[in-house]
């Protein structure tokens, strides 16, 4: 058995072979057989006239890329949450970040509908950063809010709110049916072009918490002793939330709310890479990808041919994990 300081360096040796794997899985198989054979020439011998092809080019090849990248900006999202909050239960979906995108994609939907591409994901990060200052806005007004359950019951109840209040305007604008895609996500609809738009923010929300790692980790010990550290706490936690918005806007832009990536993986990270989010941040996005893409596999042949909600999946693993959390954590904040 591996020693756990050097499970994170076999995890990253492995991580690009098993990334080929849920990939080339990801393409083969779906509602319609497609042969390795077909697989191969669309993606090196490109037919504009064959259908097969048009499906793995346009559809399949963008829903394997989307599905790692939105599992590793999730995670990431998730652990540096859960650093410098000092929560176990801090996660973009639990916390209102991804409830904020999805309520400023509804207005834009409604006040600004030829909004598209660049200026969407844009939009989508705005959301997400209003989310996280509406959650912690009123938990800093709250007695006793910082505690874990409840400032997951407080952000749970934002985002309930915020769904509801867009759901509401949807329907009075009657474009429910169109926003419908970012309530209930949808990996094999994603924008081949949208995924290209979103990797020059995603480069910057990335560095950014790399640059942060080890001042995440000085936070995570708490405020006073990240201070007696040297590290200017309020300008951490503010590079912070500018990056978990930035990855989290992506996400919601590019395929709708998925729950429960941010609140699971971040914890896996921990327990193989220690207490250092130099490490736990990168092990979070290996791992975030490679389990959001095997949530979406597994979503195509739960009720083969039909596909099952990707949010269904990921919540089978989620609200058990939710669960385990609370019973272990007792409502208090690690430290």
């Amino acid at each position: 058995m591996y020693k756990i300081n050097k499970l994170p360096a076999v995890i990253f040796t492995l991580a690009p072979v098993v990334t080929i794997l849920m990939m080339i899985l990801s393409i083969l198989y779906g509602a319609k057989n497609i042969s390795s054979l077909d697989v191969w020439n669309a993606i090196f011998h490109f037919d504009a006239g064959n259908v097969d092809h048009q499906i793995i080019r346009h559809s399949r090849l963008p829903r394997a890329i989307g599905a790692l990248l939105i599992g590793a900006f999730l995670a990431m999202s998730g652990a540096v949450m859960q650093g410098i909050t000092r929560n176990d239960l801090a996660s973009p979906s639990l916390l209102g970040v991804l409830d904020g995108s999805v309520f400023a994609i509804t207005l834009c939907m409604i006040f600004a509908p030829s909004v598209h591409g660049s200026s969407l994901i844009v939009v989508s990060m705005l959301g997400s950063a209003f989310g996280m200052l509406l959650v912690f806005g009123m938990s800093s007004l709250i007695p006793g809010a910082q505690s874990p359950i409840v400032l997951a019951i407080l952000g749970t109840l934002t985002g309930m709110f915020l769904n509801g209040l867009a759901d509401a305007i949807a329907m009075y604008f009657h474009v429910a049916q169109r926003i419908s895609y970012w309530y209930n996500a949808r990996l094999y609809q994603i924008d081949p072009e949208l995924i290209q738009l979103s990797i020059p923010f995603a480069i910057v929300g990335f560095v950014i918490m790399l640059l942060l790692a080890r001042s995440i980790s000085a936070l995570s010990l708490g405020d006073e002793i990240s201070k007696g550290l040297g590290q200017r706490v309020k300008l951490v936690k503010f590079a912070a939330f500018i990056a978990v918005a930035l990855l989290s806007g992506i996400s919601v832009a590019l395929a709708g709310k998925i729950a429960f990536i941010g609140l699971i993986v971040p914890h896996i990270a921990k327990m193989i890479g220690g207490t250092d989010y130099r490490r736990i941040i990168p092990l979070s996005g290996v791992l975030g990808g490679i389990f959001l893409a095997c949530c979406d596999i597994l979503s195509r042949f739960v009720n083969y041919p039909f596909e099952t909600p990707i949010g269904v999946i990921t919540a089978l693993f989620g609200v058990p994990f939710f669960l385990y959390l609370i019973r272990r954590k007792g409502g208090k904040s690690h430290g």
